[in-house]
């Protein structure tokens, strides 16, 4: 199975079916607490950086919708400082990427973004919300929001695509209580950075 297999088959189809509970985007706020237990309890602080993971489609109407999200980002930055770039990754997939020290800012801005895809029409072409954390300079830690599976699982990257199993563990024991955590943990899947100690979407 091919790298774009496997994304297909953990963010696409094969998960959606075998979800055992549907995405719904109120469960992104579960992160709030989050936030705070990953610094207070782990040592992991807000990297100020949250991102969202969408399938495109060639259509004029999806075009639109993407504009709309734009537009309601490009109004929030004013009131809650958040800025937001978007692109596309070498896979094909789309990111609109958050900057901001206020983890509810982010959490907040990231919701109104997938709302608003929802609303549209456009939920199924979701895939995931990114929220970073930093250990130090340049070890990250994610949460991945599934909007296929409708839960969390944690991924931590070590060196050159290789991943600390035993600091995801930790989060997923630490963290259970609060996040809808995915217990098939064959739907953990790595969104590695193009680098070491870079970030998903870069």
């Amino acid at each position: 199975m091919g790298l774009m297999d496997t994304v297909r088959s953990i963010f696409g189809v094969s998960a959606e079916t075998d979800a055992t509970r549907a995405a719904d985007p109120e469960d992104l706020f579960g992160m709030s607490t989050a936030y705070v237990t990953m610094e207070a309890d782990l040592g992991y602080a807000n990297a100020g950086k949250a991102a969202l993971c969408f399938s495109a489609v060639d259509s004029t109407d999806f075009g639109d919708t993407v504009d709309e999200v734009k537009s309601i980002l490009e109004a929030g930055e004013d009131d809650t400082g958040t800025t937001f770039d978007t692109h596309s990754d070498d896979h094909g997939y789309s990111w609109v990427v958050l900057e901001d020290t206020d983890p509810e800012d982010l959490l907040t801005t990231i919701h109104f973004a997938a709302d608003t895809f929802i609303e549209q029409g456009y939920g199924s072409r979701l895939l995931a919300a990114v929220f970073a954390f930093d250990k130090s300079g340049t070890d990250h830690a994610y949460w991945i929001y599934s909007f296929r599976r409708g839960a969390y699982y944690p991924f931590v990257p070590e060196g050159d695509h290789e991943r600390d199993n035993q600091a995801e563990f930790k989060l997923q024991s630490v963290l259970g209580g609060e996040l809808g955590i995915e217990d098939d943990e064959e739907y953990w899947y790595p969104l590695w950075p193009d680098r070491p100690g870079g970030y998903p979407w870069e």
